[in-house]
């Protein structure tokens, strides 16, 4: 089977859909991987790292495009690369197709495009093993975030995240205990800031609770604990989603109000929509805005800041279905593996998977 890995088009997205090691992998499975030249240079891969282990670079994305049976990105496609899409091609990507623009799934449809998204891949336990890495990654990565944004240079509170001896470390609040929220929770916990985690699922906060043996305090994620905590955040981050849907809105404008001025908010959820309202999506290029008096990141793509470790562990992640793909065709691979199936949002061009189709009002649509 042909892959093909075209450059990303997002602004300031470093990330590449394959790694070198996973090509190597692909090609001596017997898989010819054509890749956009200049395609990993964001990661620090270039061409010569491709072309050593046997992938074969193209000089344009429409090439990349036309000589590949399953592409592979990573983040969703603009508007301008939806006129590459070849009929009855196969597409690897994140997606979060629920809050994706309208024309993205008519592109999709036009096409008879089989979309398959990293965000819904899902096993029999409700883990995501292709998001899960990006997640770490992400969450891995916020203190180093919050604690720009608190600098008093930046306009922050000029808050050390660690505090030292006489004076109290930054107090963080994270809603969601789910993989970016315990990988937020740990970072800080290392740094020394003091953590309260809240979720609605008492097993995710017993999970917290074991791991840091007591040491990091848990709420059960209502309304009111949630307004609770947030009045008295230093760093609120918001890392609560639901595979294919849009992410619950537990914040609201009202608890924002009640913050510190110049206090942060990181909204992880914000590739899936956000969860707090005052959240609109930002980029890299111009990460933060203020809105009531809080400085809010909100940028979808995180990970990209560290493109080679985030190409590596995205990687790592999608190797398996590639090579199951690429050994049995699309519909022997997705016969037998429950997860893969899960993460077909669009069959052939129909919609097919259910939360999608109920994030957007539309029933799901009988293949043929």
């Amino acid at each position: 089977m042909n892959f093909g890995v075209p450059r990303e088009q997002r602004p300031r997205e470093y990330r590449v859909g394959l790694t070198p090691a996973a090509v190597d992998a692909l090609v001596k499975a017997g898989h010819p991987v054509f890749i956009e030249r200049e395609a990993g240079s964001g990661a620090g891969f270039d061409d010569e790292a491709y072309r050593r282990v046997g992938g074969q670079i193209v000089y344009t994305a429409s090439e990349a495009w036309r000589r590949a049976e399953t592409v592979v990105k990573v983040a969703r496609p603009t508007n301008d690369e939806y006129s590459h899409f070849r009929t009855g091609q196969t597409l690897l990507s994140f997606l979060q197709l629920a809050v994706a623009s309208a024309d993205l799934l008519e592109a999709f449809q036009a096409r008879e495009i089989t979309a398959i998204a990293y965000d819904t891949i899902q096993t029999d336990d409700g883990r995501l093993p292709v998001l899960l890495p990006t997640s770490e990654v992400a969450g891995r990565m916020a203190p180093i975030i919050a604690g720009q944004m608190l600098q008093s240079a930046g306009g922050g509170r000029g808050i050390l995240l660690s505090g030292i001896p006489g004076v109290a470390p930054a107090t963080v609040v994270i809603i969601g205990a789910g993989i970016v929220g315990r990988n937020a929770a740990r970072a800080f916990y290392g740094l020394g800031a003091e953590i309260t985690v809240l979720d609605k699922d008492l097993h995710a906060l017993q999970e917290v609770d074991n791991i840091f043996q007591g040491r990091v305090a848990t709420l059960v994620a209502t309304p009111y604990n949630i307004a609770k905590v947030v009045a008295f955040a230093d760093v609120l981050m918001g890392a609560s989603s639901v595979a294919g849907e849009r992410a619950p809105i537990l914040v609201t404008r009202e608890m924002v109000k009640t913050m510190r001025p110049r206090t942060a908010i990181l909204d992880f959820a914000i590739d899936s929509g956000g969860c707090v309202e005052t959240s609109r999506p930002t980029t890299h290029i111009n990460p933060t805005f203020v809105e009531e008096g809080v400085i809010h990141y909100c940028v979808p793509n995180t990970p990209a800041l560290v493109g080679r470790t985030a190409s590596y562990a995205l990687s790592n992640a999608v190797l398996p279905y590639l090579l199951r793909i690429g050994e049995r065709g699309l519909a022997g691979a997705l016969e037998g593996c429950a997860e893969l199936q899960r993460g077909v949002n669009t069959r052939d061009g129909r919609l097919v998977h259910p939360a999608i189709a109920a994030a957007l009002s539309r029933g799901t649509e009988a293949i043929k």
